[in-house]
């Protein structure tokens, strides 16, 4: 036989037991609603964080090529049998960009004594003066263009790319 503490027994706690049940359900319902905002949030947040990273990381490639583009040194070259500064230059800025080079579609703007700007967005456009000669002061600037991961963000860029450039000036030493 079963005997009761009626003293020990809590009045409505077959009732809480019930709201708390609506009350997770509720929740749950909340969480449904507020998820989806949140997590395009994360991904926008890191989407622009990754942005910034690649425009940071090109910016110091760019600046330790125009680094090496004033010595005059050729001997990054990958073809050491004729070797070529620009050539060495551009290795020099593929070498620092932590391999995002042929991920930005870089394409280069180079001023040399405040003159004229020469373009050159291919490897076929590549000159041998167009770093300049010993004692011109160059401007090397990378126009680079940083694709968007997050669907939603790529309408608030022009193609869906981030597009940003990046330039160091220098004088190039008597070489």
């Amino acid at each position: 036989m079963k005997t009761t503490r009626p003293h020990l027994r809590v009045p409505g706690a077959s009732r809480s037991q019930g709201r708390r049940r609506r009350q997770l359900g509720v929740a749950m319902l909340e969480f449904a609603f507020i998820a989806p905002v949140l997590f395009f949030l994360l991904c926008m947040v890191m989407d622009l964080g990754v942005a910034l990273w690649v425009n940071l990381t090109m910016q110091y490639a760019v600046r330790e090529g125009a680094r090496y583009a004033v010595t005059g040194q050729t001997g990054l070259d990958p073809n050491q049998k004729s070797p070529q500064r620009y050539l060495a230059v551009i290795q020099e800025i593929k070498d620092q960009s932590m391999g995002l080079y042929p991920l930005v579609n870089p394409s280069y703007a180079i001023t040399v004594n405040s003159g004229k700007v020469q373009s050159y967005a291919s490897d076929t456009s590549y000159t041998s003066t167009m770093f300049g000669n010993p004692g011109d002061i160059v401007v090397l600037q990378i126009n680079c263009a940083w694709p968007m991961i997050t669907p939603m963000i790529r309408s608030f860029f022009p193609g869906g790319f981030f597009n940003f450039s990046v330039a160091a000036t220098m004088r190039n030493e008597g070489f």
